[in-house]
């Protein structure tokens, strides 16, 4: 914990009060705390007393924190509410756009906007001077009755043209969605009462329970087992503002419990491959994307999707693809390596898993048809081909994975593909 300065208590303090809005806060930044763990909080802070900042300190952490990755978050707002006595100013200036170039850039922790969002509760950001001195506009009044509703709206909204406050809006409806997938039967085969094929090593050793006369069959079915995902995302110059909502809705993906998938493994390529598996378990999302930012050394680069296709297929599929695996292929498809090699480890992934499912946020543009030589190469080897541009694309995905038989836009593309 970091050190400050002892605080000057006043004469008529109201510790218990704010400890529950201090509680708020960490709820509104995403700790799950309750009523009866606020509660608890105060007891505690009455038991072990206030004497002491480490002691206080501590004693709400052992409460309030139940996960490693809520750390962070409980450190910014402990830092904000108890110890900062410009702890307003210094979340204002959180709030304020930052100007890349200008100045030495500082990273901030994974938390820290966060946390200012949760105490502010609303507040707005200071504008930058330059807007200040601005002459007010004139307000418009416009008739929204017969208007769609804002959720309705950003459901449909391209990533590209959302502003920061709908994109923070529109990650936190990609958090709530689910990507369901039915298990597979397998040759292996495990008692079930209403099963179809007899079970007679179990039907014989019951029978010796009653003096070798069989009284009843003993039934087996396949068993099943749940398939894993794969997710190669394009983060070139042209996918990352798609890039990043993918990854938030992926991140909820491999941290949701009961949706059926066996594991799911995440790699990112633009001009290199590079694994970011093991930093999309940690449960807080802005966590597990700064630290897959920092892997992945080539965000908003070139596009070399053959070359990474083929390391993938050397180093990584034999590890990955095994059991049925899903590849869910985020891409614009615009290569500029060699078709035909691009052309020959799609073949090579499409023969390892069991299905291959290509997003593509081009799939947005009415007129779209396949004439760059890379998408050519690509469209024959994916079993699906659905656009990626929005969260109701996004969502579309649940009905690929349920019907086998869904092929999207590839039919259509196909008809369109001029001749090679």
């Amino acid at each position: 914990m970091p050190e400050y300065a002892p605080l000057e208590l006043p004469d008529d303090p109201k510790l218990a009060q704010n400890v529950i809005h201090f509680a708020r806060a960490l709820r509104r930044a995403g700790l799950p705390i309750g009523p009866g763990r606020v509660i608890e909080a105060i007891r505690a802070v009455a038991a072990a007393g206030f004497t002491r900042r480490d002691d206080f300190y501590w004693t709400l952490h052992a409460v309030l924190v139940n996960r490693p990755e809520e750390r962070a978050v409980f450190n910014q707002v402990f830092r904000l509410y108890w110890r900062d006595p410009r702890f307003m100013e210094h979340m204002m200036a959180m709030l304020l756009p930052t100007v890349h170039g200008a100045q030495e850039e500082t990273a901030a922790a994974a938390a820290a906007r966060r946390a200012a969002e949760a105490l502010l509760d609303g507040a707005q950001a200071p504008e930058p001077p330059e807007r200040q001195a601005a002459p007010e506009a004139p307000e418009i009044e416009i008739d929204a009755t017969q208007t769609a509703s804002g959720e309705e709206r950003l459901r449909t909204l391209d990533f590209e043209q959302m502003s920061a406050e709908e994109a923070a809006a529109a990650k936190r409806m990609l958090a709530r969605l689910t990507l369901p997938v039915r298990p597979l039967p397998t040759r292996r085969q495990r008692p079930h009462p209403r099963g179809a094929v007899p079970d007679w090593r179990r039907t014989l050793r019951g029978a010796l329970r009653t003096g070798g006369e069989v009284t009843a069959l003993a039934w087996r079915r396949p068993a099943t087992r749940w398939p894993a995902l794969v997710v190669l995302c394009d983060i070139s110059g042209s996918m990352s503002d798609y890039s990043r909502m993918v990854l938030h809705f992926v991140h909820a993906v491999a941290n949701r419990q009961g949706q059926g998938w066996a594991r799911v493994h995440a790699f990112t390529f633009g001009t290199r491959l590079t694994n970011i598996t093991r930093h999309l378990r940690q449960r807080d999302v802005d966590t597990a994307l700064n630290a897959a930012g920092a892997e992945a050394q080539d965000w908003q680069g070139g596009t070399r999707i053959g070359d990474c296709l083929t390391a993938f297929n050397r180093d990584w599929s034999r590890r990955v693809m095994g059991q049925g695996a899903v590849v869910l292929l985020i891409t614009d498809g615009l290569d500029r390596g060699d078709p035909a090699r691009l052309g020959f480890q799609m073949e090579r992934l499409a023969l390892s898993a069991r299905r291959v499912i290509w997003i593509n946020p081009l799939l947005r543009w009415d007129g779209f048809a396949p004439r760059a030589a890379g998408i050519r190469a690509m469209l024959p080897h994916v079993d699906s081909l659905r656009a990626g541009h929005s969260v109701a694309s996004l969502a579309g995905l649940a009905a690929a994975l349920s019907d086998p038989g869904d092929t999207g836009e590839k039919a259509r593309l196909m008809a369109l593909a001029p001749p090679s």
